[in-house]
C-alpha cells in the first residue's frame, strides 16, 4: 500500500496515511487470525486448528479473551478506514473493501 502511494506520487501526507492504514489491517489479520485459531475448526480454517494453542504460544485471545480481541480488531478496522476519509470514496472503496474483508474473514 505504501509503495503504491510513493510509486503513484503521492505527497508525504497521503504516505502516511498508508501506512498507518497498512499497519492497522496487518495488525488486524492478525488478532483475527489469532481469535480464528480458537474458533474454528481445522476443516474451516483448511489448516491446523488451534496449533497456538498448542504450543502455548501468546495470542489475543490468550491475553484478552475472544470478544477483547474482537474489539481490538475492530478498532483496528475502523482506524484504517479512517485514514481513507479524505479520498475521493471510489478511490477509497477497495482499501475499504480491504480492511473490511480483514475484519470479517471467516478462515
Amino acid at each position: 500500500v505504501v509503495c503504491g502511494a510513493i510509486l503513484g506520487g503521492a505527497n508525504d501526507e497521503t504516505i502516511e496515511k498508508m501506512r498507518k492504514y497498512a499497519l492497522n489491517i496487518g495488525l488486524a489479520f492478525q488478532v483475527i487470525d489469532d481469535i480464528l485459531d480458537v474458533t474454528q475448526t481445522t476443516e474451516q480454517l483448511g489448516k491446523t486448528a488451534a496449533k497456538d494453542l498448542a504450543v502455548n504460544k501468546t495470542t489475543y485471545p490468550k491475553l484478552l479473551g475472544i470478544e477483547e480481541s474482537r474489539k481490538v480488531a475492530d478498532n483496528l478496522i475502523n482506524e484504517a478506514i479512517a485514514q481513507l476519509d479524505d479520498f475521493e470514496p471510489a478511490r477509497a472503496a477497495p482499501l475499504v473493501a480491504l480492511a473490511k474483508f480483514i475484519g470479517y474473514r471467516q478462515s
